[in-house]
């Protein structure tokens, strides 16, 4: 037999984790105990209220069957009141919310609903590796367009400008950004809605991060317009420490997201209910839960990674925000899996590389805090004992 994949295969890799960390897991079978600080994964539990209601009701005779793919009204609106309270953005909970069985699947869903083959769709560079990778599985043609060190990692509105956009059906962003930890500001989102609307383009703002180390979260929702151009997606993985429940949202108007609900509802089902009512409850998670998960702790680490970017000699933004640490590399590494690389096998600690997420990242590396403070310390430690670079 001769038995070929789809020619789409051609033109995507493994992603790089997957295959990274079966580097990893052979390390540490070896015996070599290798700290990861490469994927953004919380290692903290959801909240005491979310696992009990999901322990609760999972004991029912009555919850097991397949459940809606709009979600329960529960959880939508808890995912209203949710941006009600920290965002400030009226939602409908019947008609402009969409759960989501996490984001990575809303992407797929949103460029099945708006991108035909051959179609353009504006990528940030660098950014996250789905965004391309999808979109290159699918048939769109992907345009990149540059995120800048020097103009704080957000868009060249100049050059975005200049460009022929009449093909372009949906723009690509992230902030707090990913990797970079670049922070949103009301001016750039006022920005991207008018650009969206002159350019007659949807923008998709992923925001899973602006709980992380933040004390003024956003959304591009706040924008007067933004419903009428822009969708966001929000995820209960990084702001709720359940990355594993694979629960996050969309929102938009009412059109958009009966688009969306079409290619959904084709692909897969609700998620269990009692998941749903659990992701309900943390929703309704206190100010003073989401301050000490998601800054008091973040900061001790933040500290710990900052002290690992010195000791490697790279330069970092303090103001970043977000679940990671981004630094450039010294000028003597010629490229940088040289530093990399180097840290896994000699300090057996694994740090991402930043051309993962673009050619804009060649110079940069990506330090996760999802560690405990302790094995950052030991991080450090390690690093510290590596032999001086010649």
């Amino acid at each position: 037999m001769k038995i070929q994949p789809a020619e789409r295969l051609q033109s995507v890799s493994e992603y790089y984790f997957s295959r990274k960390l079966k580097e990893v897991a052979q390390m540490n079978a070896e015996g070599k105990d290798v700290i990861s600080l490469g994927i953004g994964s919380p290692d903290m539990p959801p909240s005491d209220a979310a696992i009990r209601v999901l322990c609760e009701q999972a004991k029912r005779s009555d919850v097991h069957g397949y459940q809606p793919t709009v979600g329960i009204p529960e959880l939508r609106k808890a995912m209203s009141d949710f941006y009600q309270k920290w965002y400030g953005v009226n939602l409908d909970p019947a008609t402009e919310i969409q759960p989501l069985i996490g984001s990575k699947e809303g992407i797929l869903h949103v460029t099945l609903a708006f991108v035909n083959p051959g179609d353009q769709v504006l990528v940030p560079n660098p950014g996250y590796p789905t965004y391309t990778s999808l979109n290159k599985i699918l048939g769109s043609d992907i345009v990149t367009y540059n995120l800048l060190e020097e103009q704080n990692w957000q868009p060249d509105f100049e050059s975005l400008e200049q460009m022929d956009l009449s093909r372009v059906k949906l723009m690509w962003t992230n902030y707090p950004n990913m990797p970079t930890g670049a922070n949103a500001t009301r001016a750039l989102y006022e920005r991207l809605v008018d650009f969206a609307r002159r350019k007659n383009i949807v923008i998709v703002n992923d925001n899973p991060y602006s709980f992380i180390l933040n004390e003024k979260p956003l959304s591009i929702l706040q924008v007067d317009g933004a419903k009428e151009c822009c969708i966001e997606f929000n995820s209960m993985s990084k702001s709720h420490n359940m990355p594993g429940w694979r629960v996050g949202m969309l929102a938009s108007n009412a059109q958009f997201v009966t688009w969306i609900l079409k290619i959904k509802s084709n692909i897969d089902s609700g998620t269990f209910r009692p998941m749903q009512l659990a992701a309900a409850e943390a929703y309704h998670n206190s100010e003073e839960w989401h301050h000490q998960a998601n800054y008091t702790i973040y900061r001790e680490r933040r500290d710990l990674a900052e002290e690992i970017m010195k000791t490697l000699g790279c330069t970092y933004d303090p103001s970043q925000v977000g679940m990671f640490l981004w630094g450039k590399i010294p000028d003597h590494y010629t490229d940088v899996e040289q530093l990399t690389e180097r840290v896994l096998h000699e300090a057996r600690v694994f740090i991402t590389p930043g051309f993962i997420f673009g050619s804009n990242g060649e110079r940069y590396i990506r330090i996760s805090l999802c560690a405990k403070k302790e094995k950052l310390a030991e991080a450090l430690e390690r690093i510290k004992a590596l032999a001086p670079q010649s």
